[in-house]
Parts: structure tokens; sequence; C-alpha cells
């Protein structure tokens, strides 16, 4: 990577960065106020008002300063316009609505910018833990100014991983008994980041999550020296016509193909 490319990151990194934090501060003057709250998806899907305020902060501040990139955001109707975009930003205003309506602390504002497929640079900032997760191609992974990496635990120890219960079930018998399941993580996003600081050593991520979901916390955990890929192996590829992925593993890169190996029965089913 040239000077000049690492320089235009970096500086959209703290960009994005301070919109992050200014969006989240937004959120949480809703948080516990019981915001006005619809339902998407048919019904599936809660957001909110502060969902909406979150994204309208982001929005001013990003488009007003990079015009010609173009736009992705769970809370904003779709174009087909970015595609033309080689370099696009890739937003959650807020990941983990339902935790955040139940007025649980982990939630995250989720910023990311994505150049020909790939984040280029990414945060996470989620307010009501004091938070900011931050990486830059070529740059560390930092948690609240300090880096951060995956667990140097390796195969002879029980690994945490986030998994669904039934699912664990659903595993062979070996790669079972070295799994400590972790309980649920209301925020993706933010379960991902936990891979990356070393809080986890793997996350299974259900089929239909979607850029938004991802994009930010994929950057973070690969600069701390982790992977998210489908269950073949093959990288997430981001602001493609179809914005939601299959089943996915995050995990240390050093135990990405043993974690793989485990899921083969998913991947086969």
């Amino acid at each position: 990577m040239t000077d000049a490319v690492n320089a235009r990151w970096q500086s959209d990194l703290a960009l994005i960065a301070d919109a992050a934090k200014q969006a989240g501060e937004v959120a949480l003057g809703y948080f516990n106020q019981s915001p006005e709250v619809w339902w998407k998806n048919e019904g599936r899907s809660p957001v909110s008002a502060a969902d909406f305020a979150a994204n309208e902060t982001l929005e001013k501040i990003l488009r007003a300063a990079r015009p010609t990139y173009g736009w992705l955001s769970e809370e904003t109707e779709d174009s087909a316009a970015r595609l033309a975009s080689e370099t696009v930003f890739i937003i959650d205003p807020i990941d983990g609505t339902r935790a955040f309506l139940g007025g649980q602390a982990l939630w995250c504002v989720s910023v990311a910018v994505v150049h020909r497929g790939r984040p280029v640079a990414g945060v996470l900032y989620a307010p009501a833990l004091d938070e900011l997760f931050e990486a830059v191609e070529g740059g560390p992974a930092l948690k609240n100014g300090e880096p951060i990496s995956v667990s140097a635990r390796g195969p002879e120890t029980v690994s945490r991983f986030a998994v669904g219960e039934d699912l664990l079930k659903a595993f062979p018998a070996p790669f079972r008994s070295r799994i400590e399941r972790v309980r649920h993580v209301p925020s993706l996003a933010y379960r991902i980041a936990m891979v990356a600081d070393g809080r986890l050593e793997g996350t299974f991520v259900k089929p239909t999550s979607h850029d938004w979901d991802l994009a930010a916390a994929d950057l973070i955990l690969a600069r701390a020296g982790g992977e998210l890929t489908g269950l073949d192996g093959v990288p997430v590829c981001y602001n493609r016509a179809e914005v939601s992925h299959g089943a996915l593993c995050g995990a240390a890169a050093p135990r990405m193909a043993e974690f793989l190996e485990g899921l083969a029965s998913i991947r086969s089913s």
C-alpha cells in the first residue's frame, strides 16, 4: 500500500471515528428513555427513533465530508447507485437494537469504509460501555487507543465459542467436547470484536447477516490477527447487489481451519 493511499484511509478512519462518537451520543440520549419503536421485515425486527436519529447524524456528517462515496445503511432505503462507487460507507447506526431497547449496554454504532469490496477503515463505538474499537488497513486494531489481538489459546485448550446451544448439540462430539459455549451476545458486530480482543476464540454467524453487521468488525478482527469467512473459507465481499450473507465463522486465524472443520456438518446440511 502506498503512503498516499494509507493517508487517505487514515483520514477516513479519523472521520468515521468522530462521526460514530457523535451518533453514539445521540443514541445514548434515547437509551432507557422508551423511544418510539416500529417493526420492519414483516414484524421480525424492531427499529427505534434512536436508530433513525443516529443514522441521520452519520449521514449528515459523512456524506458532506465524502460526497463521492457510496452509501449503504440499515436504516436508509438502499439504492443501486452505490454499486457504481469503488468506495462506500457501510453503516449500522445501532447494532443490537433489541439489547438497546431492553436496557442492555451491549450495543454499538458500526461504521466502515469499504473499497473495492473490502473494508479499509472501521469503527465500532459502544457508548454505554465507553468502548471504541477501530482499525485501518495496514494498521493495528485498537480498543480505546490500545492495541488488541486475538487469543493465543491453542487447540489443546477448551475454546470459548459463541454459538447457539441447539447448534452446538449438532456438532461432532470431538469438536463439541473442545467448546465452551458463550452465552448470547446481542450485537453481532460486538461479538466479532470480542474475538478480536481475545475474549472469544471464535464465533459462528448464522445465515442472513448483512454488510452493515459485519464490515467494520471484519476489519477490526483482521487487524487483530483473526479472520471472518464463509464456511468454505472464502472472505466476505461487501457492496454487492445482495447485501446478506450465508453462514460465517469469525476466529483467531491460527484456529480457523480447526473451527471450519468442526462446522463442516453445517456446510453440508
